[in-house]
C-alpha cells in the first residue's frame, strides 16, 4: 500500500502562480487512499473522550461522516448560511476576498458535549475558527480537531492555538 501523501496531486501554480494545490480528489478516488484517508484521521483521534463529530461542508462531510460512523458518534453538518432548514446560530469570518457565514443547528450540540472537529485542509483557519465560536456559543467543548491535510505556510494554526489540533500531512508550503 502507498504513502497518504503519494495519494496527494499536487497542481504547481493553481489557483494562481506560485501556490502548490493540494487535490484531495485523487485521494477520494482510489479506494485505497480514501480507506488511509480516514484510517490515519481515526488514529489521530486516538483514545480521547468525546461525543459528537462536526465537519463543515462539503469535504468536512466527506471524511467526519465515515469517522463519525466507524467511532459510534453522532455527526453535526456546519453549513453555509440559509441552507440549514431549522433554527440555527451563525458565524461570520474572514476570507481572501470579504466574508462568509457558517451556520449550525441552534440544538445540535448540548452543553457540556465533547467535539471533534473534521476537515479536509487547514490553511489559515478561519473556518474552523468559526466552528469553534459556534461549538462554544452552543456550550460544547472542542477536545480535539483533525484535518488531513495542513498547509503551515499559512499558519492557520495560529488561530486555533489552545486546541488539540492535528494533521495527517503536513505541507511547508503554501
Amino acid at each position: 500500500m502507498k504513502k497518504l501523501e503519494e495519494y496527494v496531486r499536487s497542481i504547481p501554480d493553481f489557483p494562481e502562480e506560485g501556490i502548490v494545490f493540494r487535490d484531495v480528489t485523487s485521494v477520494l478516488q482510489e479506494p485505497e487512499g480514501l480507506q488511509l484517508s480516514i484510517d490515519s484521521m481515526e488514529k489521530l483521534i486516538g483514545d480521547i473522550e468525546f461525543d459528537v463529530v462536526v465537519g463543515p461542508e462539503s469535504r468536512g462531510f466527506i471524511f467526519g461522516v465515515p469517522i463519525a460512523y466507524n467511532m459510534k458518534k453522532a455527526f453535526i453538518p456546519v453549513r453555509k448560511k440559509g441552507k440549514l432548514p431549522c433554527e440555527t446560530i451563525e458565524q461570520e469570518y474572514e476570507l481572501e476576498y470579504g466574508t462568509a457565514t457558517l451556520e449550525m443547528h441552534k440544538d445540535a450540540i448540548k452543553p457540556g458535549q465533547k467535539v471533534v472537529i473534521v476537515d479536509d485542509l487547514i490553511a489559515t483557519g478561519g473556518t474552523i475558527e468559526a466552528i469553534i465560536k459556534l461549538v462554544e456559543q452552543l456550550g460544547g467543548e472542542v477536545v480535539k480537531i483533525v484535518f488531513l491535510m495542513e498547509l503551515a505556510g499559512l499558519e492557520g494554526r495560529k488561530k486555533l492555538s489552545g486546541y488539540n489540533v492535528e494533521a495527517a500531512i503536513t505541507y511547508e508550503g503554501k
